[in-house]
Order: C-alpha cells, then sequence, then structure tokens
C-alpha cells in the first residue's frame, strides 16, 4: 500500500468515526481501515496515540490525528476537492460541530442508552463510566427518556427548518461539512436505538436527507491489520515541522514538555514536547521505543493544553 494513503483507527459502529467514513465518501478518498475494539484494553492503538483512547484517530506515515474534527480538517486540506466547505462557511461549520458533537450528541447518548441500557453489557458500562469519569447511570438515563425525546425532537428541528427551502444538503447544492456534524447523531439513533428511530420518520425532509446522506458511501476502503499500521509507523518519519504562534496567550512554544487531553470526557493525558501550536491546532512529537518519532495531532478547541 501507499504509506501515504490514510488509515482510519476505527470500529464499525463509532458514531464519531462514521462522520469521517462519509467524508471520505465525498471526497472519493483511497483509505485503509484498522478494526480497534470498542472498550478498553487498545494494545495495539495506545502506543500509536500516547495514550488517547477515544475513537476514531486517523493515521498517515508517522503521523497521527485525533478527533473527528482534527481529522476532517487534515482530510480537507490534503485533499481539497470536492471541498467539505461550499460556500466559504468553514468558521459556521466548524463552529456547528461543537453544538453537533456536545449539546445534540449527549442528548442521543442519553436517549440511546436509557432506552437499551438494559440490553448493553456491564463491561461496557465500566468502560464509559471510567471515560467520563462520572458514573454511568442507565437507571437515571431511563427515567429521563422522555425529556430526551422532547430535547432530540427540538435539534430535529433546527435540521428540518434549514432543508425547508427544498435544498439537499444543510449548505446547499453539495454535502460538507454542515451535513457531517450532525450527520453521526442522527445516524446513531438510527442504528443503535430503532425503537426511537420514529423521531426521525416525523421529518420527512430530514429522512430524504438521511437517504442522501447515505447514497454517499465511504470512498475506496481497504482492510488493514493493527500491526501493519504499527509498523508502518515505525517504517517512516514525521512529516510536521516546528512552528510557533506569536499570539500564543500562554506563552506555550516548540520544544516545551507539554500534556494533551480533551477538556470534556476520556481525558487521558498524551505527554510529549510540543511541536505545532496556533489557534486551531496542537501538535506533539513524541518518541515510542517501538516505534520510533510519531506526531499527534490535536484540535486546540475542546482540548487543554499542561506544561509538564
Amino acid at each position: 500500500m501507499n504509506p501515504m494513503e490514510p488509515i482510519l483507527h476505527h470500529y464499525d459502529g463509532s458514531p464519531f468515526s462514521e462522520k469521517v467514513r462519509v467524508a471520505m465518501g465525498i471526497k472519493g478518498i483511497r483509505w485503509h481501515s484498522v478494526l480497534i475494539p470498542n472498550m478498553m484494553p487498545k494494545p495495539d492503538y495506545l502506543p500509536l496515540t500516547g495514550g488517547y483512547r477515544r475513537t476514531p484517530s486517523m493515521q498517515i506515515g508517522a503521523e497521527v490525528w485525533c478527533d473527528s474534527a482534527m481529522i476532517l480538517r487534515e482530510l480537507e486540506r490534503r485533499f481539497p476537492q470536492p471541498t467539505l466547505y461550499p460556500g466559504g462557511i468553514d468558521g459556521l461549520a466548524d463552529a456547528l460541530g461543537f453544538w453537533a458533537d456536545r449539546s445534540f450528541f449527549m442528548v442521543a447518548v442519553q436517549l440511546i442508552f436509557g432506552s437499551i441500557g438494559h440490553a448493553v453489557s456491564q463491561a461496557f458500562i465500566d468502560d464509559r463510566a471510567q471515560m467520563s469519569g462520572t458514573r454511568f447511570d442507565v437507571a437515571r438515563m431511563r427515567a429521563a427518556v422522555p425529556v430526551m425525546r422532547e430535547q432530540y425532537r427540538a435539534h430535529l428541528d433546527f435540521l428540518d427548518r434549514q432543508l425547508r427551502d427544498g435544498r439537499p444538503f444543510l449548505a446547499g447544492s453539495a454535502p460538507g461539512m454542515l451535513d457531517l456534524h450532525p450527520w453521526h447523531v442522527v445516524w446513531f439513533l438510527r442504528q443503535v436505538c430503532p425503537d426511537e428511530a420514529g423521531l426521525l420518520d416525523r421529518f420527512p425532509r430530514i429522512t430524504a436527507w438521511e437517504a442522501r446522506m447515505t447514497a454517499i458511501g465511504q470512498g475506496e476502503r481497504f482492510e488493514l491489520g493493527a500491526r501493519e499500521a504499527l509498523d508502518l509507523a515505525a517504517a517512516q518519519t514525521p512529516e510536521t515541522l516546528p512552528a510557533g504562534d506569536p499570539d500564543e496567550p500562554n506563552g506555550l512554544r516548540p520544544g516545551m514538555k507539554v500534556e494533551v487531553a480533551p477538556d470534556d470526557y476520556g481525558r487521558d493525558l498524551v505527554a510529549g514536547e510540543l511541536l505545532l501550536i496556533s489557534a486551531d491546532e496542537i501538535a506533539l512529537l513524541r518518541r515510542d521505543a517501538a516505534l520510533g518519532e510519531v506526531v499527534v495531532h490535536f484540535p486546540r478547541a475542546g482540548y487543554i493544553v499542561l506544561p509538564r
């Protein structure tokens, strides 16, 4: 395989991975799929990310992009056509991602696990409790289901109003980031909790949009073993060069030893040498005994940087 082709570390039921898979479809990208467990342990994943446990990440050579927001921006940079930002709405679309990934998604989580929590394994519940740092309280979620139905429907109405003029996609005639961000929340409910998917069926414009999004496909997907991906990382040299930010508000600069973690859940710290920092990205250079030098990228929004 071409070592510069994207490798997505994911599992098929991961909603955040679904965003990326459909982005591959929009752009018609040839990519490689490494399937990882949906809960800990992840012995062939954490060495690559430096301890970041969330799904997905994308690998190209000896570089890794964590978080779907970071992955999507890198895909846009490397494969600019067709753009994920039709109509020049990049700032608005990325801001919408925070609504979809946090407010809308967390409503979906409570609705879904309130409805199907009785069928979920205790191992999964324990894993998600450890990831979130709080009790994964299925009984509380079950009690909240009526409220979450109301809230999920209210969020759907935002999308429905955007489609009211007959446009096929949220930004107009072409699919892009405005669609990808809420898509994974709609897809998650449809896939995992069909008993609650009637909420979607009450919005014919949204179900028609669902069909169009599904028809996009996932690009050219090829399966790859986890050990093969690690061997590829070990055989490559990172491309990212040091870059500072003169407007960095906390004085962070390349060469500093830091730790990075999400600010909401899955707060496992990733340690390394700060290589690149800007208003929208953090990149750490890590040195691994088995892999050599690996650069791990994170979005700036939603992540904290702690000097070591």
